[in-house]
Parts: C-alpha cells; sequence; structure tokens
C-alpha cells in the first residue's frame, strides 16, 4: 500500500509536472487479479481498486494500519464500474453489477472481491475512511442513487449525479460517495468549482473513451494547476484545493469525501472570474 503525504499550499505552488503527478495523481487503480491501494494522509482516506480475473481476492490488512484486520476500525464504500461482481462480506454474497455501491461497516473481518465472468471481469473502485462506530452493510443499485439531472448544454456541463453513501442515503460515519454522468456533448465537470476545507476529496474518472482526456484541475483558486488525466485513473484532492475538469468528450467520475462532516452542500464556492 503506497503513503502519501499532505502537501501545503506553498509547496504545490512550486512543483513541476512530475511532481504533482507523484503526489495527487493515482494511475494503474486497476491490474488484473490484483488490488491496488493509496494511503492517504487527507483525513486518513484510502483509495484504491480491485480487479478480479481468473480468482477471487481477499481484502488484505496492512501492517502500516496497525490493525488486526483491514476493516477493525475503518468503514469502507465500493462502486463497481465494469462487469457484473461479486463481493462476500463474513460469507454473505452482494451482486454488483456497473454503478452499484456496496457499503460495509466498521468490525467486518472477512471481505472478499470476485467477477462473473472473466471475459468482462468487475472493476470494484474503493474508498476507506476510519469510522468509530459500526454502520449495516448495505447494496444500493445505481437506480436507486437519487439521480438528479443538472447543468446545461450551452455550458457543456449536462450531468447526472447519483449520491449513494450520504448523509440522506447509506449511513455511514464520515464517508461519502457518489458518482457523476456527463452527458455527450458535455465536458466540464464541477465548473464553477468550490472547496471545502471541511473535508478532502477524491476524484476517479472512468469511461474516458480511448485516446480521450481529461484536464483536472487543483491548487488554490487564484494559483491553479492541473493533471492530465486518463481512464481509470484518480486524483487525492486537498481540502484546501478545487477540484474540476474538463475532458476532450463525456466521461464520468466518482466523487467521494471523509473528514468533518457530511453535508453534501458544503461548499466554499469560487467565482469564475476569481481563477487564476
Amino acid at each position: 500500500m503506497d503513503i502519501r503525504f499532505h502537501n501545503s499550499p506553498k509547496e504545490v505552488s512550486r512543483m513541476t509536472t512530475e511532481e504533482l503527478r507523484g503526489n495527487f495523481l493515482i494511475p494503474s487503480i486497476f491490474r488484473a487479479d490484483d488490488i491496488s491501494l493509496v494511503y492517504t494522509h487527507y483525513d486518513r482516506m484510502i483509495i484504491g481498486g480491485i480487479m478480479p480475473v481468473n480468482k477471487a481476492i481477499a481484502l488484505p490488512t496492512y501492517t502500516s494500519l496497525k490493525a488486526k484486520y483491514f476493516l477493525e476500525r475503518r468503514e469502507l464504500g465500493i462502486i463497481n464500474v465494469g462487469g457484473e461482481g461479486e463481493i462476500k462480506v463474513n460469507g454473505k454474497a452482494y451482486l454488483l453489477n456497473k454503478l452499484d455501491c456496496l457499503y460495509i461497516g466498521k468490525g467486518n473481518e472477512k471481505v472478499s472481491f470476485k467477477s462473473k465472468k472473466k471475459e468482462a471481469p468487475a472493476k470494484f473502485y474503493l474508498l476507506s475512511a476510519p469510522a468509530h462506530h459500526n454502520y449495516a452493510t448495505k447494496l444500493m443499485k445505481g437506480a436507486k442513487a437519487s439521480p438528479a439531472e443538472m447543468g446545461a448544454v450551452a455550458t457543456a456541463n449536462q450531468r447526472t449525479i447519483y449520491k449513494y453513501i450520504h448523509a440522506a442515503g447509506i449511513k455511514s460515519c464520515q464517508l461519502v460517495m457518489g458518482l457523476t454522468i456527463l452527458k455527450e456533448g458535455s465536458v466540464w465537470n464541477t465548473m464553477p468549482t468550490h472547496v471545502h476545507d471541511r473535508r478532502m476529496e477524491a476524484y476517479f474518472y472512468f469511461d474516458v473513451p480511448a485516446n480521450q482526456k481529461v484536464i483536472h484541475m487543483m491548487g488554490e483558486p487564484t494559483e491553479t494547476r492541473h493533471l492530465v488525466v486518463s481512464n481509470d485513473e484518480a486524483i487525492i484532492s486537498p481540502p484546501w484545493s478545487i477540484h474540476s475538469g474538463c475532458g476532450t468528450s463525456n466521461y464520468g467520475f466518482i466523487w467521494g469525501m471523509g473528514g468533518e462532516n457530511q453535508d453534501y452542500a458544503d461548499m466554499d464556492m469560487v467565482n469564475i472570474n476569481e481563477l487564476k
């Protein structure tokens, strides 16, 4: 498990492209029959992916967590962005199709992942945050995730937002998780942009067509930086940073947060004219 540390706004403003990518970009989220995880010290979130192809994969523990098992003091949110898959939690099986979400609460020791067909493997994107209370494991299908239409064709940000783990959805200690799908012809996400010093955020870009990219914007509003992102790559977004993006085509992205609160509307909006 890769471990990433905090970076100050002043430090980030002076980073090279290579340094920005090394600190904030998470490439290679999915590898066949493997698990890839990054531990960030921003709210101690763990970000990663599991893609079982030929075998089931058990969620391991790590000596760096100083825990008897992975979820001893943590909760976990999982969204499938691939083919049909199955997750077993202490022996109980949950079937996840594409865009389905499973929340697993603190205290569940045995968790495993497998695909139904190796020709179309499941791709389980996951976020894990520290937890102080056990909430029930719960599956939410994509169609039940309160889809909301937002944006407009004129501003190239017409999109559908799905909320899974939040104050009015699946209950959790601090994890908030959902996804956004941009409609054909729309390319901008989270613009006008915002920051929220109370919570870090992780972005995971998926369904980015081959030979297309997303330009992810970060940094302070008056000191912006950018990262060129490919399909199935994630971004660690510090609480002080904006998080916005523009693609060369439409795409989807999963957003997830942990920190001070679970208020989806907790945003300090940034006027477009203030961006530099």
